[in-house]
């Protein structure tokens, strides 16, 4: 492995990503104004597998996808010579991957409800009218030689259709990698730190899994000891 091929790749990854970071908005009165809605009152609707679920991407959502395609496509790009440890190569590409959590999270949520649909704004999703509206936010932060610290945040809030709130699912994590330039270091090494970039955002991912699925339970519970 030639390090000098690692570093020529952290500089393209650092001038092409660094600047364009997303920037996580952690207030939840942020988030409602990003989905132009802001609830003012708890719902007494309980969540059901047999509702229909129409899913909104908040800013930070939206923000974060774009930033992943980009860090993706950069570190696509600077590998493509071969010069670099396929091992490393690959770990950047895969812990990179820009489908990873949004695929994940909406398979989640399928899991749980009769029907799923992604909308592309309020208004049509008003107008399709489901049982319930999830605000999805998502962050995340991939390694640079300027930033050393991995993050993934996964939250979906739950509304009932008058956009009143239920409830939220929820899953993170963070880890510093600030050892991943060290200059001595295995190739094999490297490709595993890299890699724990990936393994991050899975455990948040099942996390959030875990999150939700007691959220419907609590829901369906409640609606049994109701009847």
């Amino acid at each position: 492995m030639r390090i000098s091929t690692l570093l020529t790749l952290v500089a393209v990854l650092t001038g092409g990503i660094a600047a364009t970071a997303p920037v996580y908005a952690a207030t939840a009165a942020v988030d409602e104004h990003s989905c132009h809605f802001a609830p003012v009152a708890d719902s007494n609707i309980a969540l059901r597998k047999t509702q229909s679920v129409g899913v909104l991407y908040s800013e930070n959502t939206v923000s974060t996808l774009q930033y992943l395609e980009r860090y993706h496509a950069v570190a696509l790009k600077g590998v493509k010579n071969g010069a670099l440890d396929s091992r490393i190569r690959e770990a950047f590409v895969n812990s990179s991957d820009p489908k990873l959590a949004i695929d994940w999270l909406k398979a989640s949520i399928a899991k749980e409800f009769a029907s799923v649909t992604v909308y592309d704004n309020l208004d049509a999703l008003m107008k399709a009218r489901p049982d319930v509206v999830v605000m999805l936010d998502t962050y995340n932060q991939l390694v640079t030689q300027r930033n050393s610290k991995v993050e993934a945040r996964f939250v979906a809030k739950f509304y009932d259709e008058n956009l009143q709130y239920i409830g939220k699912a929820e899953g993170a994590g963070a880890q510093e990698l600030t050892s991943v330039w060290v200059h001595d270091k295995a190739a094999p090494e490297i490709a595993a730190q890299i890699d724990q970039q990936r393994a991050l955002q899975v455990h948040a991912l099942k996390q959030f899994d875990a999150s939700l699925k007691a959220l419907v339970t609590s829901g369906e519970v409640a609606q049994v000891a109701g009847n």
